[in-house]
């Protein structure tokens, strides 16, 4: 009977696996966006079960909270993205079923072969260890990059409200 861990990993692996199809095959590229979401959440759980909750949390807030943001303001300010046509006339199942075949054999058998060892460690978090270090002995290089940020902040904002003539 497989433990609730080992359930958990399953489930989010799955659907880690289904959205990145769904980014991968979606012919409408806001429905690649939002299969997106899951992917990037997917990677945020499976970190979870990792126990890198700080590395969980920092996908969350930057690629989830950001960049998929940008993107799907990106998709949805674009004018008449809906009526653009990709196709690829280049596709070659013939080359690319066998390659895909060979590298998950390649995949199943290193899979198989390693010695797999867990650790019965106690679980610490990582999260105070690292905001002391970023607040005592890395405060400066912390606050320098936060004013640079500010800066690019505000010179973006002054390049998008600047007037066309």
């Amino acid at each position: 009977m497989p433990s609730l861990q080992d359930l958990a990993f399953l489930g989010i692996s799955a659907f880690t696996l289904a959205s990145a199809a769904g980014v991968a095959f979606s012919r409408k590229v806001l429905y690649s966006a939002f299969s997106l979401l899951g992917t990037f959440a997917g990677a945020a759980g499976l970190f979870v079960l990792l126990s890198s909750d700080f590395i969980a949390v920092t996908q969350v807030l930057i690629y989830v909270g950001g960049i998929l943001v940008l993107i799907v303001f990106a998709v949805m300010l674009t004018n008449k993205i809906g009526d653009v046509k990709l196709s690829n006339q280049s596709v070659n199942y013939k080359v690319a079923v066998p390659f895909a075949a060979a590298i998950a054999i390649l995949l199943i058998s290193i899979l198989t072969s390693g010695m797999w060892v867990q650790k019965d460690e106690a679980y610490t978090s990582m999260i105070v260890p690292i905001g002391n270090a970023l607040l005592q002995d890395y405060l400066l290089p912390f606050e320098i990059v936060s004013i640079v940020l500010l800066g690019a902040l505000v010179g973006a904002m002054v390049i998008v409200r600047r007037e066309v003539k």
